[in-house]
C-alpha cells in the first residue's frame, strides 16, 4: 500500500500539521473517499486527507481517529494530523464504530452478519466478535465505561454488551429501524428510529424504553448539550431539540441538507451537523439554537459516530 502522504500529494491533496489547540472535527466524506479535518474555532478546513472505500463511521481517540470504509472492508487507525498509523481487513458489512478508551480497544459493526467485530486499538489486531440483531449500524460506549450498545436495524432492538467481559446483557425493544444512538450525560441511551420518526430513550441498567418521543423525518444521529439532545432528521433537513429533564421538544433547527453525523464540542457549546448533500457542517449555538456558521467539506459529508475531539491541552 502507498504511503498515506505520498498518496496524498498524487492526488492534489494535503495533510495537515498536528492541529492546534482547541476542537477538531474529523468528518467522513463517503463520496469524496476522503476525511476533512475541520479547524471549528476558526470556520476552516485545515486538511483532507484521503481514504478509500466509501468511508462513514469515524470515532476520535486522544491521539487521532478510527474510521471505516465498507467497500474496501477496513478499519484505519490515523494519527491527529491524518497519517495512517494502522489497517485490520473486516470481511463483512463494516459501517459503525465506536472506541472504548478504558480498555484500549475498537467496535466495528457488520451490516451483512449480525455480529460486531472487537479489535485491539493498539495492535489493530481482531480478537473476537459478538452476536448481534440483524443488520447492526450505530454504535455507542456509556459514558461511565460500562456499556456498550449497539442499533439492531433490521431487528427493531439495542443489543446491550458488558463493556468488562463482553457479556451480551440483553435486548431492548425499540422503534422502527434503528440506526443511529447515543448515551446523554446522565446514562440513558436515545435511539434515532428512522422508520417510525421517533426517539426511544432508554434504560439500559433495567433494559427497558422510558419513553417513545416523536421527531423529525427519519431522524438518524444525536448528540447533547445544555441539558439537552441534539436529533438529525435525514429527510427533513433539520436537527430537533430534546429537553433531557422533561423530554419535551424545544425546537426544529434548519441546517443543510439531508444531516446524518452529528457531535458537540468539549465545551458543549456548539452542535457539529454534517449534511451528506450540502457537502458542508453546520454550526449551532447550543443556548440559542441557532445557526452560526457553515464550513465547506469534502464530497458526502457523512461522520457516522463520535468525530469532535479536544486537541492541544
Amino acid at each position: 500500500m502507498a504511503r498515506p502522504d505520498i498518496l496524498a500529494l498524487a492526488l492534489g491533496w494535503t495533510l495537515a500539521a498536528p492541529p492546534a489547540a482547541g476542537d477538531i472535527a474529523y468528518v467522513t466524506n463517503q463520496n469524496g473517499g476522503s476525511v476533512s479535518i475541520l479547524d471549528l474555532a476558526a470556520g476552516t478546513e485545515l486538511a483532507q486527507v484521503p481514504l478509500p472505500g466509501q468511508p462513514a463511521g469515524i470515532a476520535v481517540a486522544a491521539d487521532g481517529f478510527f474510521a471505516v470504509s465498507p467497500d474496501t472492508k477496513s478499519l484505519r487507525r490515523f494519527d491527529a494530523s491524518g497519517h495512517q498509523t494502522g489497517q485490520v481487513a473486516l470481511d463483512g458489512g463494516p459501517i459503525g464504530i465506536a472506541h472504548d478508551p478504558l480498555r484500549g480497544r475498537v467496535f466495528v459493526s457488520d451490516w451483512y452478519n449480525a455480529r460486531l467485530w472487537v479489535v485491539d486499538a493498539a495492535a489493530m489486531a481482531l480478537t473476537g466478535t459478538l452476536e448481534t440483531g440483524a443488520a447492526p449500524a450505530g454504535l455507542a460506549v456509556s459514558p461511565d465505561g460500562r456499556w456498550l450498545a449497539s442499533a439492531d436495524k433490521e431487528a427493531g432492538q439495542v443489543s446491550v454488551f458488558d463493556l468488562e467481559n463482553l457479556a451480551r446483557m440483553g435486548t431492548v425493544p425499540v422503534g422502527t429501524r434503528p440506526f443511529g444512538l447515543g448515551f446523554a450525560p446522565d446514562g440513558r441511551l436515545f435511539v434515532g428510529n428512522v422508520g417510525s420518526n421517533d426517539v426511544s430513550v432508554v434504560d439500559v441498567d433495567r433494559r427497558l424504553v422510558l419513553a417513545t418521543v416523536p421527531d423529525g423525518d427519519q431522524p438518524y444521529g444525536v448528540a447533547f448539550a445544555r441539558g439537552r439532545a441534539f436529533v438529525t432528521n435525514q429527510h427533513a433537513d433539520t436537527v430537533s431539540v430534546i429537553d433531557l429533564a422533561t423530554l419535551a421538544a424545544l425546537a426544529e433547527i434548519a441546517v443543510g441538507e439531508y444531516p446524518e453525523g452529528i457531535d458537540a464540542t468539549a465545551n458543549g457549546a456548539t452542535i457539529v451537523v454534517a449534511n451528506w448533500f450540502s457537502n458542508s457542517v453546520s454550526l449551532i449555538d447550543a443556548e440559542t439554537l441557532t445557526v452560526t456558521a457553515e464550513i465547506a467539506t469534502g464530497d458526502g459529508p457523512r461522520a457516522f459516530g463520535r468525530f469532535i475531539a479536544k486537541r492541544g491541552d
